[in-house]
């Protein structure tokens, strides 16, 4: 029996057959490496096969070499253009995880130089429009019945589509206009032995290659299945977008899609329909009665907002993923990257931007060596690049993309690196930054972090946070008042116990006192702080 070709190229008599084996000629020196140090399942090779064929055709062996993934002899194939350009074309055929997993590598200012990173954030997941019929038995399975039966109407011709989901647009019996998301048949497979290959290569690279141990490769791996995971779920989106409907709800400005729960499911989510103007440029909001300067002022309450007050913020609001409304309103669409910032955080956050603009570089320089978590630099280091910053930008109008493009060069050359959820915080301001300077290109930051600071300033004074502080602090303090007489009793047997000689002067005899002490200060205080509660609430 003949053995069947490897990589999947499958032979030929024809001149299809030659380009096959062309192909296979091409990505074996890419493939080989990887095969001989890594035990990959039989399902997965096809796989890795045309990973192997995209990466000889845009000539990426000098790379891989560096990641300790190929022997760097395969030349630099037929494709024209930069490294970084020639990666980011070969990311984006290779599908919707290397999609995912460059986007999360777009995030890296502080490994990665600006052409890579520009680059990066360049990639999109778009693919041809399938026929409904290809999509008609996962939505019937969803729905429990034919989508023409579950609404009023419904279109079989794709609104868009990317390589994920393709979206439809239907009219509910009630008579609103909604999308329908809809999975790609087959995907979660395909995106599953993705997480598997990347998994071994990441493995492989930390293993092999020193520059590759920089980006941390299994960590990355991990970041990227979560990402994954909550994308081919889209529930989980639905639920992102309640939240930050709740986030916002005080607020007509600010206008998310509502979820029709009743329709939706993993691989299933319908929403309604917003129509608008994408924040392109100043001149296509005025023709459409828009004012670009109030979109601007709104963009940036809105994300800081979203990071400073509420610890949840959009992940990626680039022009596509925002829609500019009559009356001067902003829509968020595609909430399936969302970021999470703890109080800590919020607090540190602060502290950088408070650092930057009053000027003072000792301030900085403690902000960044808590972000760095000690990775070596000495503090005299991050003060002289605290010193550089600061001199820079303090004072005066703060531009955000010019701080980003000094902030992360400084951290490479002192060998610094963000924790992730930071580093998407800063990805997710510069985009909106950039959105809003397309529409207004006079627009100042500085106002807006103003107005931010004294939102903050009355949320932190208001009655609501205090009352459930001093609720939870009164219910702590009421657990110690309920235990105060059995650590009294221990307290009183003790000291009846041993004889008063052995106690003098003993440092047990000292502690005893000071717990006496605290345990009484703490009833009172338990007494005091009920009662504050009760009054403010």
């Amino acid at each position: 029996m003949d053995r069947p070709p490897a990589w999947g190229v499958r032979g030929s008599n024809n001149g299809a057959g030659a380009a096959n084996a062309l192909r296979k000629r091409r990505a074996q020196p890419y493939v080989e490496p990887m095969i001989k140090t890594l035990l990959v399942a039989a399902r997965d090779r096809d796989r890795l096969g045309e990973i192997g064929a995209v990466a000889a055709r845009y000539g990426l062996g000098a790379l891989l070499a560096r990641l300790g993934l190929s022997n760097g002899d395969e030349g630099e194939g037929s494709a024209a253009g930069t490294l970084p350009e020639r990666t980011r074309r070969a990311i984006e055929e290779l599908g919707p995880t290397f999609v995912k997993l460059g986007q999360i590598l777009a995030t890296r200012r502080d490994l990665l130089s600006d052409e890579w990173i520009e680059e990066l954030e360049r990639l999109h997941s778009q693919a041809p429009t399938l026929p409904f019929e290809m999509l008609r038995e996962a939505v019937e399975a969803a729905l429990g019945q034919p989508p023409e039966q579950a609404f009023a109407s419904f279109d079989p011709a794709p609104l868009a589509a990317a390589s994920m989901a393709q979206v439809h647009r239907a009219t509910l019996k009630d008579g609103r206009a909604v999308v329908l998301k809809i999975r790609r048949p087959g995907i979660g497979r395909r995106m599953e032995a993705d997480l598997r290959l990347i998994a071994h290569l990441a493995e492989m690279a930390e293993r092999t290659s020193a520059e590759a141990r920089r980006f941390a490769p299994g960590a990355l791996v991990r970041q990227l299945a979560q990402a994954v995971l909550e994308e081919l779920d889209f529930t989980h989106e639905g639920r992102n977008a309640d939240r930050l409907a709740a986030d916002f709800a005080k607020d007509a400005r600010v206008v998310v899609p509502a979820i029709h729960w009743g329709f939706s499911s993993p691989g299933l989510l319908v929403m309604d329909y917003v129509a608008g103007v994408a924040p392109r440029n100043g001149e296509a909001l005025r023709a459409a009665g828009i004012d670009p300067q109030a979109i601007a002022d709104l963009g940036a309450d809105l994300v800081l907002d979203m990071v400073l007050l509420n610890g949840r913020f959009h992940g990626d609001p680039h022009p596509g993923n925002l829609l500019c409304l009559t009356g001067n309103r902003l829509a968020l669409l595609d909430l399936g990257l969302i970021g999470h910032v703890s109080p800590r955080r919020r607090e540190e956050f602060l502290r950088f931007i408070h650092a930057i603009r009053a000027g003072d570089p000792a301030a900085l320089a403690d902000t960044l060596a808590v972000w760095s978590g000690g990775a070596g630099t000495s503090h005299e280091r991050i003060l002289a690049a605290s010193e550089r910053l600061v001199a820079r930008h303090s004072g005066g109008r703060l531009v955000l993309s010019a701080l980003v493009r000094d902030f992360f060069p400084l951290l490479r050359e002192q060998g610094m690196m963000l924790p992730p959820d930071l580093l998407l915080i800063f990805k997710a301001m510069i985009t909106m930054d950039g959105v809003l300077v397309a529409i207004q290109p006079d627009f100042d930051l500085t106002a807006s972090i103003e107005r931010a600071r004294l939102r903050i300033l009355m949320e932190r004074l208001s009655p609501d946070r205090w009352s459930a502080k001093l609720d939870a602090l009164a219910l702590e303090l009421a657990r110690i008042g309920d235990d105060a007489p059995r650590l009294i009793r221990v307290l009183v047997n003790r000291l009846e116990t041993e004889p008063a000689a052995d106690r003098a002067g003993a440092p047990s005899a000292d502690a005893i006192v000071h717990a006496g002490k605290w345990v009484a200060g703490a009833i009172v205080m338990a007494g005091l702080l009920i009662a504050g509660a009760l009054f403010l609430g």
